[in-house]
């Protein structure tokens, strides 16, 4: 990738996991790039960006010179490489359609492969010479302004609206050869060295957008998860550019693979909020509404995930009717010393809350009492459990994670084959269930997290979580890790299928 193909792939960083569509009003996800985070990726890119070209041929240069008292002269450049580049300053600059990025005191030296010739009335032979030349172009200036906007099919179009590149001075210095010709040389190919540096540099500048344009519309509208589930990761409008960042908004939720859930889409209107980070002092912002959370619990939900069977619990005597005789006495009557199992699915997806003071949910469950006899399983009671739990958040590495607790629960029955149960006297038991085995189930995977938009290579660091009304921000700065650094660490959702669950 050229200069613009490193310098864009950075600058760029969230837009690279999401392409647009056209509703402004479902977003649920946005990625806010600070002036801290754009100047980070411009001071890293400047490198990456140089040692890209580096070294970059410059194309043949011929030219015939009248010197007095001599003749013609026919004088020819070649194997002309600018082999270091090295920049003063630079900055990126973020207006109302685009990003202009500008490079000035910028310095490059160059070698050179030198050859003249020229017959004359004195000597009625041909007199030639060749050596090499060291040049250094000095005070150069680079700029660019590209356009960023959605286009008709989906995809983030990359346009560059200007291109330009200005050499102030050349030197020239020649090795080998007549030494008398040396300023002869400096007054024949100063201008045209100057000139074939400029429209080389800007050529490999403008066939860079050329590549990362196709680059982004290449780009998939979402990424699997799993062989249910994946994110719709599609812009739902044009980059919100302001003076000091940039903001994508991107629908982001959970949806089936290959399909748009639109049923889910209506019911979770929302667009996620511009500003996300106090004062804009960390390089990155992202913003995630709850309405992602609740998208995955109800994706998973109606794919029949949310439910399995408790067979090993930390206190086994929970599971024979001996520990429920005193409960439960008809039970115990019916099935005297039967081992159990407990059934538990959830009844609707979990409902996930977010405000500034807490995160929460609410869910509702279904715990079927199952007795095991002769191989045989069978349903006695079930009961209906609405449980409220508290979350805490954190992020490790680039993946968001938590934990939650039990807040409060309540219970109904819902049918029984063995007369009326005083829940009552069921609570302490239900609520040992919830904390042995539902909490760390949910703890489980929770802790694995799911994977904030940050390409490979980059990873956050001094994060800080801010929740809001339905809103989780994730404001942080960013590392580089090159290639000998980069962790081979995966992420997936559980398996889409019952699972029997062992605490033991």
């Amino acid at each position: 990738m050229e200069v613009v193909g490193w310098c864009f792939f950075v600058l760029l960083l969230p837009s690279f996991f999401f392409l647009p569509s056209h509703s402004q009003s479902d977003s649920f996800t946005s990625v806010l790039v600070t002036q801290n985070g754009l100047d980070f990726v411009k001071d890293l890119l400047v490198n990456k960006a140089i040692a890209s070209i580096i070294p970059l041929q410059i194309p043949r240069i011929e030219k015939s010179v009248r010197i007095p008292f001599l003749g013609g002269i026919d004088v020819v450049v070649s194997n002309l490489t600018i082999y270091e580049l090295d920049v003063a300053s630079s900055y990126v600059k973020l207006g109302e359609t685009g990003v202009v990025i500008v490079a000035s005191g910028t310095t490059c030296n160059l070698s050179m492969n030198w050859h003249y010739s020229y017959t004359t009335w004195l000597a009625p032979i041909q007199i030639a010479d060749q050596g090499i030349a060291s040049v250094q172009v000095e005070g150069m200036e680079i700029g660019l302004s590209l356009g960023l906007q959605s286009d008709d099919q989906g995809g983030l179009k990359l346009s560059l609206s200007e291109c330009g590149c200005h050499v102030k001075d050349i030197v020239i210095q020649l090795e080998g050869g007549a030494s008398w010709f040396y300023q002869g040389m400096v007054n024949a190919f100063k201008d045209q060295i100057g000139a074939s540096v400029e429209s080389t540099i800007s050529k490999k500048l403008s066939e860079g957008v050329s590549d990362l344009d196709s680059f982004l519309q290449s780009l998939p509208k979402e990424i699997q998860v799993d062989d249910k589930a994946a994110l719709n990761l599609t812009f739902t409008g044009d980059p919100i550019l302001r003076n000091s960042s940039i903001t994508f908004e991107i629908d982001g939720l959970f949806t089936k693979r290959e399909t748009i859930n639109q049923d889910l889409k209506s019911f979770f209107r929302k667009s996620v909020s511009s500003g996300i980070c106090p004062g804009n002092t960390k390089m990155l912002g992202i913003s995630v509404d709850e309405a992602v959370f609740n998208s995955a619990a109800a994706l998973y939900y109606d794919a029949e995930f949310m439910q399995w069977i408790v067979d090993k619990v930390p206190e086994q005597s929970l599971l024979n009717t001996a520990r429920w005789r005193f409960i439960i006495p008809q039970l115990y009557k019916k099935y005297p010393n039967q081992d159990m199992n407990l059934n538990i699915s959830l009844s609707s997806p979990p409902l996930v809350k977010i405000s500034e003071q807490y995160v929460g949910a609410n869910v509702g469950a279904d715990l079927v009492i199952d007795v095991l006899e002769e191989n045989q399983v069978i349903p006695v009671a079930c009961i209906s459990l609405v449980i409220q739990a508290s979350g805490a958040l954190k992020v490790m590495g680039n993946n968001l994670g938590g934990s939650v607790k039990l807040e409060d629960f309540s219970m109904s029955l819902k049918w029984s084959n063995i007369g009326n149960l005083h829940l009552h006297l069921l609570q302490p038991i239900v609520k040992t269930v919830i904390q042995t085995v539902f909490v760390p189930y949910a703890n489980e995977h929770l802790e694995k997290g799911f994977p904030l938009p940050i390409i490979r290579g980059f990873t956050l660091e001094s994060a800080e979580i801010i929740c809001s009304s339905s809103e989780i921000t994730v404001c942080s700065d960013v590392a580089y890790l090159d290639s000998s650094q980069q962790p081979r660490s995966r992420w997936s959702l559980p398996r889409s299928t019952p699972w029997r669950t062992n605490l033991l």
